[in-house]
C-alpha cells in the first residue's frame, strides 16, 4: 500500500489518460489560435441567445440556458444536423485547449462563490446542513443498491464483467451529486447568496459532491488505477482542506489589510490572490478530487469587506461571460442524447430519472424537516439539492472514458442531469421563492440576473 501511494504521488506530473492525438503534424499554433477565438465567439453567442430564450419563455435562469447551449453545440444537435461544420469549428484536436479554459472558468467562479460564503449562517444552520448532506448521500446509494442489479441485466449499459459493487458505487455517486457550480449560479441568480438557506444548500452540495468524487476515485482504483488513487484523493483532499481552514484566514489576512489601507485592490494584491487560487486548485486537482473544490475552499477563507468587493468587481465579469461558458460547451461536446433510441431504453431512462428525483429531493426534504426547518424551507432545499447539472456530465464522461458505463447509460444520465437541473428553479420558486418575495423575507430577483449575469 505504501509503495502504491508513493507511486501515485510520483505520477502527479505524469500523463493522465490515453495518448493524445498526433496534432503536431496537422495543427500549428496559428491553427489553434484561429479556431480558439472563433469557438469563443460562437460559445458566448450561443449562451447569450439560449439563456435569453430560457429566461423569456421558460422562466429558467441564465445558467440553465448556458448548460443547454453547451449540449446544443455538441453532437446532439449542431453535430447531428451540420456534422461537417461542427467538426470544423470544434475539432477533436481542440478539446484539450477548451478543457483547460473550462477548468479555469469554473474554478475561478467557485473561488468567487467561496468569498460570499457566510460562515456565520453555516454555524447557525450546521445541524440542518449536516443532516441534509448525509441524507443526500445515503438515500441515493440505497436507491443505487436497489436499481443497479436490474440495470446490469440490460446489455451495454455497464462494462462487461463489472462487479455489482463497483456498478452500484458509480450509480450512487451519480445520483448523489448536486451540481455544485450550477447550484452556486442558481443561488446567486435568485438572490440567495447572503441567506442562511443559500449557505445551507451550498455547503451541503459541496460536501455531497466531494463524497461522490471520492467514491469515483475508489471505483477507478478498482478498475486498475490502484488503491493509491483513492488514498491520495481522500487523504490529500482532507489534509489540504484542513490546512486551509486552520491557517488560511491568518495567512491571507494581510491582503485584506492592504486593500483597506489603499482603498482599492492593487495589481500586486490581485496577483497574490490569484496565485493562492491557482495553488489551491492545483492541489485539489492533483490529488484527484477537482480544481473547483480547491477554488471554493480558498475562497471561503479570503478576507471579506472591501477586499471581496474589489475582487468580485475585477474578476467576475470576465469569468462569467467568457470563461465559464467554456465549461458547459466542453461537456456538451461529449454528450449524445440520440443514444436513447428505443422504447425499452426510454422507459429505463425514465425510471432512472424518477428514482434519482425521489432519492435526492425526497431525502433532503425529509432531513431538513427533521432538523427543524419549516415545510416551505425544506421544500426549497430539496428543489435546490436535486439540481445536478454539468458536474453530472463530468463524472459520467469519466465513467464513459474509463469504460465503466456504455453510451446508452451515459445518455440516460445526461437526460437525468438536464431534467433535474431544469426542475430546480421553477420548483424552488413554487415552493419557497415566490411566497418569500411576497412576504419580504427574500428580495426581488437581482436585476443583473434578469439581464443575464449573476448577482
Amino acid at each position: 500500500m505504501d509503495f502504491d501511494l508513493i507511486a501515485t504521488l510520483a505520477d502527479v506530473f505524469a500523463k493522465h489518460g490515453g495518448p493524445a492525438p498526433a496534432v503536431a503534424q496537422t495543427y500549428s499554433p496559428t491553427d489553434f489560435s484561429i479556431r480558439f477565438f472563433l469557438q469563443l465567439a460562437i460559445i458566448m453567442l450561443a449562451c447569450r441567445v439560449v439563456g435569453w430564450v430560457g429566461r423569456k419563455f421558460l422562466g429558467q435562469p441564465q445558467v440553465v440556458g448556458e448548460m443547454i447551449a453547451g449540449v446544443i453545440l455538441g453532437p446532439s444537435l449542431f453535430g447531428l444536423f451540420f456534422p461537417d461544420a461542427q467538426a470544423a469549428i470544434f475539432p477533436k484536436e481542440m478539446k484539450n485547449v477548451l478543457y483547460t479554459g473550462a477548468q479555469l472558468g469554473v474554478g475561478l467562479y467557485m473561488f468567487l462563490v467561496g468569498t460570499t460564503l457566510r460562515l456565520d449562517h453555516f454555524a447557525t444552520k450546521a445541524k440542518s446542513a449536516i443532516g441534509v448532506s448525509i441524507s443526500g448521500i445515503a438515500a441515493p446509494f440505497v436507491i443505487a443498491f436497489l436499481i443497479t442489479p436490474l440495470l446490469l441485466t440490460v446489455p451495454g449499459l455497464f462494462a462487461e464483467g463489472i462487479s455489482t459493487t463497483n456498478a452500484t458505487l458509480f450509480m450512487g455517486a451519480c445520483i448523489a451529486l448536486t451540481a455544485f457550480p450550477m447550484l452556486a449560479r442558481i443561488i446567486n441568480e435568485q438572490g440567495l447568496q447572503n441567506t442562511s438557506l443559500g449557505t445551507l444548500a451550498l455547503t451541503a452540495g459541496a460536501f455531497d459532491d466531494a463524497v461522490s468524487w471520492c467514491v469515483l476515485a475508489m471505483v477507478l482504483a478498482a478498475f486498475g488505477a490502484g488503491a493509491g488513487v483513492a488514498v491520495l484523493a481522500i487523504g490529500g483532499g482532507l489534509i489540504w482542506a484542513a490546512f486551509i481552514m486552520l491557517f488560511g484566514k491568518k495567512l491571507l489576512a494581510p491582503l485584506g489589510r492592504m486593500v483597506e489601507r489603499d482603498g482599492h485592490m492593487s495589481h500586486t494584491v490581485l496577483g497574490l490572490t490569484l496565485i493562492a487560487f491557482c495553488t489551491s486548485a492545483f492541489v485539489m486537482d492533483a490529488v484527484g478530487i477537482h480544481a473547483i473544490f480547491g477554488g471554493f475552499i480558498i475562497g471561503a477563507v479570503m478576507p471579506r469587506g472591501l477586499f471581496a468587493a474589489e475582487l468580485k468587481k475585477k474578476v467576475e465579469p470576465l469569468t462569467v461571460i467568457l470563461l465559464l461558458p467554456m465549461f458547459f460547451t466542453y461537456s456538451g461536446l461529449n454528450t449524445r442524447l440520440d443514444m436513447i433510441n428505443s422504447l425499452d431504453l426510454f422507459l429505463i431512462a425514465l425510471g432512472v430519472l424518477v428514482a434519482s428525483v425521489l432519492a435526492k429531493f425526497g431525502a433532503c426534504y425529509l432531513a431538513a424537516r427533521m432538523a427543524g426547518e419549516d415545510n416551505r424551507t425544506a421544500l426549497g432545499i430539496g428543489a435546490l439539492m436535486n439540481s445536478r447539472g454539468l458536474m453530472e456530465l463530468i463524472i459520467i464522461n469519466i465513467g464513459l472514458q474509463k469504460g465503466i458505463i456504455g453510451p446508452a447509460l451515459f445518455s440516460m444520465l445526461v437526460l437525468m442531469a438536464v431534467v433535474t437541473t431544469m426542475m430546480a428553479t421553477p420548483l424552488f420558486e413554487l415552493f419557497y421563492g415566490r411566497k418569500a418575495r411576497e412576504s419580504g423575507e427574500l428580495g426581488a430577483v437581482p436585476s443583473s440576473a434578469a439581464a443575464g449575469s449573476p448577482a
